[in-house]
């Protein structure tokens, strides 16, 4: 028997949500906004994104996708282990699936959050729901052992799928307009309260701004070097939301290209580099409003793909479940490539209890500690 399956009973990919058909719409933004205060004139508002794509979220369709090619990149290296998906917004809802894995017998879940960076939306608050979810199956007599992957934004596969994309897509935009195109990076903006507070207390990583400087500068620095020369790039927003008052991380791609517009840029490759697939934030955000904002500009505007399931990726993510597997037991830990140190921990360190930082305030008991 495998390690992972020796460990393990099954692995969840821990996810957005997003809807599936108009009617779902609404109830699904209530989900994501609850507690916020958010009216649903605003919602409604906002829900126009959605009616362009008849109320369907690609997120649903792509994390299948990946769900699937990591069940059988798992299955190929000898670990028969099932793969399932939990959500925090839609069906599949994370206690839907722990339920019924648990009523399936199934005791031991490892999960894998669909977001690759650290902050409070990215990571601490998937931790809250999974916490959450267990004590309410706890109430109903299902007990279940819940561990979780590190984040991976400094694992090699990752960092090489979106070297791959970005030197395919700056081929292409040469063959087209016989220029180095300017490279605009873009991740999902968050409130700059959230930002301060998205690493370690004793800053011994990295916060969420940080984290994708650092990816974006080894991913056009692989690029560069691959294709004979530098890429100029920087790193933009989307999808800020709030209050005007609130502060968020800036510029917005859609203010940069204008400013690129300006200063003489003619032709741009966005890279969604803060996204591991296509959702509503990529397909509207970038493929629609950046795009139409590019196209009023006059600039040659091209969207690089997720990495999804692209073969780097999916290895560095079986990588992390062998990885996780070897840590519970306790072995020798034969640790996924790494592209960029240093390395996160699966849990925060205990004692670490900065309230909106990456481990804070698990029950003690949920938590596997690191040795």
């Amino acid at each position: 028997m495998s390690q992972v399956l020796s460990q393990y009973d099954a692995v969840m990919l821990v996810s957005y949500g997003g809807p599936r058909q108009m009617e779902d719409v609404l109830p699904f933004m209530r989900n994501a906004t609850s507690g916020r205060g958010v009216p649903d004139e605003r919602l409604k508002q906002v829900s126009t994104h959605y009616g362009r794509f008849h109320g369907i979220s690609p997120i649903n369709a792509r994390n299948l996708e990946i769900r699937r090619a990591l069940e059988l990149e798992l299955s190929r290296r000898g670990n028969e282990i099932e793969v399932v998906i939990g959500n925090r917004n839609w069906h599949p809802f994370i206690h839907d699936t722990l339920c019924d894995l648990g009523m399936r017998g199934l005791k031991r879940v490892l999960c894998i959050f669909t977001s690759a960076y650290v902050c409070y939306s990215g990571c601490r608050q998937y931790r809250e729901d999974l916490a959450a979810a267990r004590a309410q199956l706890q109430a109903q007599g299902v007990s279940l052992e819940l561990d979780k992957v590190r984040p991976y934004y400094t694992t090699e596969g990752f960092v090489e799928a979106y070297t791959k994309l970005l030197v395919e897509a700056v081929r292409a935009r040469e063959k087209t307009s016989g220029s180095v195109p300017y490279v605009a990076f873009v991740t999902h903006s968050i409130p700059r309260a959230m930002q301060e507070c998205s690493g370690p207390v004793d800053h011994s990583r990295p916060d969420y701004q940080r984290q994708h400087q650092q990816v974006c500068a080894e991913v056009a620095a692989r690029a560069s070097k691959e294709l004979g020369q530098e890429l100029p790039w920087d790193l933009s927003f989307c999808s800020r939301s709030g209050p005007p008052q609130m502060p968020w991380l800036e510029p917005d791609i859609n203010d940069r290209l204008s400013q690129l517009k300006a200063d003489g840029i003619t032709d741009v490759v966005c890279v969604p580099i803060g996204f591991i697939c296509d959702h509503m934030e990529v397909v509207y955000d970038l493929d629609t409003e950046a795009q139409a904002t590019a196209k009023r500009l006059g600039l040659n505007y091209y969207r690089v793909p997720t990495v999804g399931t692209d073969p780097n990726f999916i290895g560095a993510l079986a990588d992390l479940v062998s990885e996780r597997a070897q840590e519970k037991a306790g072995g020798e830990v034969v640790y996924a490539p790494d592209a960029l140190e240093p390395r996160w921990p699966a849990w925060a360190p205990p004692g670490d209890s900065r309230v909106s930082e990456y481990g804070a305030d698990l029950p003690v008991e949920f938590e596997i500690k690191q040795k």
